[in-house]
């Protein structure tokens, strides 16, 4: 099916030649954008499929290049779109990180607390790690045993060891086989883990981090769905513990300095 039929289709929001309707006080390029995009939602464009040119889309919306452009660039900047050699167009899909980083503006601008992040964290984590147990692949508990060796190499490193933790966490949501969990807890980690810092600075939590990890591990390698959720709740309960201990805020909202982009 072409792009030109699929809009024939459904084209509510476009008038019989392509130009919004008068009284829609809708701009033109979103317009435009939308219709793209209710085509790759519904599946008539897959990732990967190539979109005709910008003087062909204008054609077919009836409007000039500059709107489609428009309407191109915000497609590309939500992640639907990709652009490769400068001129040809893809449909594609978000990439995690992107739509992580989002909700997690999102999350700032709605001033979430610390303690709001955890106990969202405390009810996804230990899912994760029950799912792991029975849907691993044995490539990817070979990559938590991975993990967990470089962890136990690393424990008087503390921004070595920070970042293993966030990597351990994801491995395990990755060998979890859920992609809406996947995609709700990444936004959360993103502002969870930084906090994660202080707690090493301030407390020697170490040799608990390594035996919680071990545990859990051992348990989505033996498939025991019910050791691997106890051993995850007491991760997360235990690092509740040591930012309290280390005398920070869990009420404090979430530091606004996160939302500064970050480096390459």
């Amino acid at each position: 099916m072409t792009l030109a039929v699929a809009i024939d289709i459904d084209d509510t929001r476009l008038s019989a030649n392509g130009l919004p309707d008068h009284g829609n006080p809708t701009p033109a390029y979103k317009l435009v954008a939308d219709a793209i995009e209710r085509l790759i939602l519904q599946g008539s464009l897959k990732t990967g499929d190539v979109l005709p040119a910008e003087t062909a889309l204008a054609a077919q919306f009836g409007v000039n290049r500059s709107t489609v452009r428009e309407g191109i660039r915000s497609l590309e900047q939500n992640g639907l779109v990709r652009r490769e050699g400068g001129k040809k167009l893809f449909a594609s899909r978000p990439r995690h990180a992107d739509t992580a980083a989002q909700v997690s503006r999102a999350m700032l601008l709605h001033d979430v607390t610390f303690l709001n992040l955890w106990e969202t964290i405390a009810a996804l984590e230990p899912v994760a790690a029950a799912l792991a147990t029975e849907r691993a692949t044995e490539q990817e508990i070979a990559a938590l045993e991975d993990n967990l060796a470089r962890t136990q190499r690393s424990l008087t490193n503390r921004e070595s060891l920070t970042e293993l933790d966030i990597e351990f966490h994801h491995l395990v949501a990755v060998a979890a086989h859920n992609p809406a969990l996947l995609l709700s807890r990444e936004p959360l980690s993103h502002l969870f883990y930084p906090a994660f810092y202080q707690v090493m600075d301030r407390l020697n939590a170490r040799e608990r981090l390594l035996s919680a990890h071990t545990h859990i591990v051992q348990s989505i390698r033996n498939r025991d769905m019910q050791q691997a959720r106890i051993w995850m709740d007491k991760h997360i309960v235990d690092f509740r513990r040591g930012y309290e201990l280390a005398d920070l805020d869990i009420h404090a909202l979430v530091d606004r300095d996160l939302l500064a982009p970050r480096s390459a």
